[in-house]
């Protein structure tokens, strides 16, 4: 079961939105009626597989199709440094389990390039690469500068446009702090844009979802070595607690670890889904 189904529109360039929220809104209604592994998803920003956590996975097939036969997400963070033709996101599709989904990163140059504007090509460009993962695009991901800081006619006339274009849910990732108002919080949930909680949080109240409540992005980087440090047992616990609290609220959870340098994502990945299944 998805709760995230692109429809493609007629010339195939663009994806209309509605059905995917109606669905998220539906899940939300019913409560323990859901299992939870149906709302929590566990995965890492790529699927390399370091060679001290390679006999966890099942053997055979490619890194992404023994990956994905263990975890049930996977961020494409590749996507913010150079594009991918569309034949290559269906590929990734087509070699992954019919319940997987992926978060796709938007390009850099939408983000810190164009700074989210005058950018209407490019993004169409991007969108139409992306929805070759059909419904197994399971969320877009876009990550602004720390000298973003909030411009609302900027932002407002990207996220509309995005939102116009896709079904699927839509992660801010921002890092100035003058995003992490309640003002701007309630601004980004009539928007239907959820705000990623993070670690390290670079402010008070990035650790915890903001925005949009009917999804929630957990990004963990690594900490105290951004992009490099091991989660021990107690981080580990603390983000499963989150995790919990959140599907218990029946929000479809996402808990991504970003701290690939050093190849701990994939083991801090497993430990969690182990501790939550």
């Amino acid at each position: 079961m998805n709760f995230y189904i692109d429809a493609l529109s007629a010339c195939g360039c663009n994806v209309v939105v509605g059905l995917s929220i109606a669905v998220i809104d539906l899940a939300r209604g019913i409560g323990t009626r859901l299992r939870f592994d149906l709302l929590v998803r566990i995965g890492t920003a790529g699927w390399s597989i370091p060679a001290r956590y390679s006999e966890r996975l099942p053997i055979g097939g490619s890194h992404l199709e023994r990956y994905a036969r263990q975890m049930d997400a996977v961020e494409i963070n590749t996507s913010f440094y150079r594009p991918h033709q569309r034949k290559t996101y269906e590929r990734w599709a087509r070699s992954t389990p019919e319940n997987f989904l992926f978060s796709v990163k938007m390009p850099k140059a939408i983000t810190h390039e164009a700074r989210l504007q005058n950018c209407e090509a490019v993004l169409d460009h991007f969108l139409t690469e992306a929805s070759g993962l059909g419904d197994k695009l399971g969320a877009l991901l876009v990550q602004l500068p720390p000298t973003f800081g909030f411009d609302e006619g900027t932002a407002g006339r990207f996220f509309q446009d995005l939102r116009s274009q896709v079904s699927c849910p839509i992660v801010l990732e921002p890092r100035h702090p003058n995003w992490f108002t309640a003002n701007i919080d309630k601004w980004l949930a009539d928007l239907r844009v959820s705000r990623a909680a993070t670690d390290p949080a670079t402010v008070s109240g990035a650790d915890i979802p903001g925005g949009w409540d009917g999804f929630a992005y957990f990004r963990w980087h690594g900490s105290p070595r951004i992009y490099y440090s091991d989660y021990d047992g107690a981080a580990l616990k603390h983000l499963s607690t989150e995790a919990r609290r959140s599907a218990g609220r029946s929000v479809p959870t996402w808990c991504i670890f970003d701290n690939t340098a050093a190849g701990c994502a994939l083991g801090n990945a497993l430990d969690l889904t182990s501790s939550l299944r």
